[in-house]
């Protein structure tokens, strides 16, 4: 007998798979993950589409809130009795520990992510089981991250168009934003930043410590652009800095306008890198 449910789940999935992380539907622009969980009861694995928050270091949050319904959905079931996962987030693949949070640490986080989408608060209001609150910390692994690329070329590229579109989320809600709404405006760029900031810091590392010296081993008259590349990396981690501090700010055209002039910045940087290196890395 077919299932409406995990029909309609099997479609995000393979949308989300074919065209990396980006889905259209409900799910359109928001921040969604597949989380794959060992069955309580059939050891078998399940994989569901998830909305999360980011929250600093090798952690997200998910919530268990079923869309308000009275029982937990079947993918916190799971993770209870089995708590490694597995986290796709569009580009990148890795295991997690799932960590049910609890007490004033459950509510702090349930705080912040109703602060940057009331939608977590109105779930709450219609059931009366209190909505669990679960952080997904990635298990470390050594060698590079498991990007969801055929080639070393395109893995920059998407890597890149993700943070693309966190800084097209970030000018959106800039877009949007009214003086009426600032509280939760800046919740929701403190959010995207988060994202932004972290995730750009990390490529940065990943290509200083391991691309770099790599490319200067088989390609030496690059030799030249990968010392921009390095100065440029410096100058980046400041302007995310001044990115990160602007959205701190009550004036928004003042705020508008400094974020328009950061992110074309960091958005040229993203390009010129793509030039210079993507030619020189394998194809396949």
């Amino acid at each position: 007998m077919p299932n409406p449910v995990q029909d309609f789940n099997q479609r995000i999935i393979d949308e989300f798979r074919a065209h990396h992380g980006q889905v259209g539907g409900p799910f359109e622009g928001g921040r969604l993950i597949l989380l794959t969980t060992t069955g309580a009861r059939t050891g078998t694995p399940h994989t569901t589409p998830v909305g999360y928050l980011p929250d600093g270091g090798d952690r997200i949050l998910v919530i268990a809130s079923a869309g308000g319904s009275p029982r937990h959905p079947d993918w916190y079931r799971n993770l209870v009795a089995h708590p490694q996962v597995t986290v796709e987030s569009g580009v990148f693949t890795y295991e997690a520990r799932a960590v049910v949070l609890a007490g004033e640490e459950r509510d702090r986080a349930f705080a912040r992510a109703v602060e940057a989408d009331r939608g977590w608060a109105g779930y709450q209001e219609k059931t009366d089981r209190v909505l669990p609150v679960v952080a997904l910390h990635e298990i470390a692994r050594p060698g590079p991250p498991n990007i969801n690329a055929s080639s070393p070329g395109e893995a920059i590229k998407l890597v890149h168009d993700v943070f693309r579109r966190e800084l097209a989320l970030i000018r959106k809600e800039l877009a949007a934003g009214t003086a009426t709404a600032a509280s939760t405006l800046g919740a929701q760029l403190r959010v995207n930043c988060l994202t932004f900031c972290q995730g750009l810091h990390n490529h940065h590392t990943g290509e200083d410590v391991a691309m770099f010296p790599f490319l200067a081993d088989r390609h030496p008259e690059a030799a030249p652009v990968l010392e921009r590349l390095r100065a440029e990396h410096e100058h980046i981690a400041a302007l995310v800095e001044d990115l990160r501090k602007t959205l701190s700010g009550t004036d928004l055209d003042t705020v508008r306008a400094e974020v328009d002039r950061l992110t074309t910045e960091l958005e040229a940087h993203l390009t010129y890198e793509e030039d210079q290196l993507i030619p020189l890395l394998p194809h396949a």
